[in-house]
């Protein structure tokens, strides 16, 4: 399966042969995983504690010595067989960005949240997102509608976004909001389910409902249902995601879970229910059995979509 995609390509690159980026903010972890990582990856560079992700990014492009570079966020370890990998880059893919997924630690979820990501330096510095952004929907929260910006297929991290409760809820928060927008815009509840991809609404669902038998795991849960619950059922300026002082603030408000869930089953239609820990393992044992990775380390979602798609 694909193993003969991109053998034309006039472009092979090794990962030994990029800089790596470890991008750290305010993770409870970070030296710790910094320690880690250096240990993996000793030529590991690491920009540390820049506010914004526009910013962060933009930083970590300017300490770069390679056109292209890994970027490592700093809630994520990557599995060390990565960087024996060889990226065969396509013509017309020359001045693409590519992420691929991580395993979640929380909930079990593989996709691009949290995972290793292949930049160039003229990408990152003509881009205008986040805090930066050039007030277009689809940059104010994210980085990934950008055409050049490529999901790729294969796992090749785990993300750990769960080592305070406070880390936990803003990830399970940014994901909530993230999850029920139509390419950065906010639908109207009318047209929610239409609107939001269904793979976002699969995500979001796990991050929901999974994740009991894990430290923090329910404020992941509690800050997924929140973040949801602001962006479609309140006035709340759902933008402001993009800024973690602002989802400080929320974090210290106090919020009734209780009073939130039934509103999001009855008024968006989400199938959300409360696993306890046995029943969260047994999920996401079996999830994980069905992601897999293929032989190129290429190959985007599309293509395996595609793929699956013409077998059914």
């Amino acid at each position: 399966m694909f193993q003969n995609e991109y053998i034309s390509s006039d472009k092979i690159i090794d990962v030994a042969d990029l800089d790596i980026i470890f991008l750290t903010y305010d993770e409870p972890k970070k030296e710790e995983f910094w320690i880690k990582v250096q240990n993996i990856v000793p030529w590991a560079k690491r920009i540390d504690g820049v506010k914004g992700s526009d910013s962060a990014h933009k930083a970590a492009a300017a300490v770069s010595e390679t056109d292209r570079f890994i970027l490592i966020d700093g809630d994520n370890i990557p599995d060390p067989e990565f960087f024996n990998l060889q990226l065969c880059i396509q013509d017309w893919q020359d001045d693409c960005v590519f992420r691929w997924k991580a395993r979640n630690h929380i909930n079990g979820l593989c996709y691009g949240n949290g995972g290793l990501s292949l930049w160039t330096k003229d990408f990152i510095n003509n881009m205008k997102t986040h805090e930066n952004s050039d007030g277009k929907d689809e940059n104010n929260v994210e980085f990934c509608f950008d055409p050049k910006y490529i999901a790729l297929h294969n796992t090749y991290s785990t993300t750990y976004p769960n080592q305070s409760a406070f880390q936990a809820f803003r990830a399970g928060f940014r994901e909530g909001v993230k999850m029920c927008l139509d390419r950065g815009s906010k639908p109207s509840l009318v047209d929610f389910e239409k609107k939001v991809h269904s793979r976002n609404l699969d995500n979001l669902m796990i991050w929901m409902n999974v994740g009991a038998d894990i430290e923090n795991g329910n404020y992941a849960i509690y800050g997924a249902r929140l973040g949801t619950y602001l962006t479609m059922l309140t006035d709340w300026d759902y933008i402001e995601v993009h800024d973690f002082d602002k989802i400080k603030e929320i974090w210290n408000q106090v919020h009734d879970i209780n009073h939130i869930t039934p509103m999001l089953r009855s008024r968006l239609n989400l199938p959300i229910i409360d696993m306890n820990a046995e029943q969260s393992k047994f999920f996401k044992h079996h999830y994980a059995n069905a992601h897999k990775n293929v032989s190129n380390a290429m190959i985007t979602e599309m293509d395996v979509l595609n793929f699956n798609r013409g077998l059914q």
